[in-house]
């Protein structure tokens, strides 16, 4: 699995980053709604680890079936219900 670029990072609100490292501390099966290859897709996953990497920060989404998605945060548009705030 590659690193997405990450060019033009637009970091996060920091409320809804801690709500992530919580989310990934609890390991429950939540929904999230990113865009990926320009489609907005929701899928049923765990939180498995978020992290800083170069100048961007990721999430590990880690599916029941055994797939993984690593994504910029900044194109998430919803966790669990809660949609992405404005940045900090």
């Amino acid at each position: 699995m590659s690193t997405p670029s990450n060019t033009d990072y637009i970091p996060i609100n920091c409320t809804f980053h801690d709500r992530l490292e919580d989310y990934a501390v609890r390991g429950a099966l939540i929904p999230v709604t990113f865009i990926q290859d320009g489609v907005a897709v929701t899928k049923t996953v765990r939180i498995a680890d978020v992290f800083a990497k170069g100048e961007a920060d990721y999430a590990l989404l880690k599916s029941e079936q055994g797939t993984e998605d690593l994504i910029r945060l900044d194109k998430l548009l919803s966790v669990n219900g809660f949609e992405m705030p404005v940045a900090c």
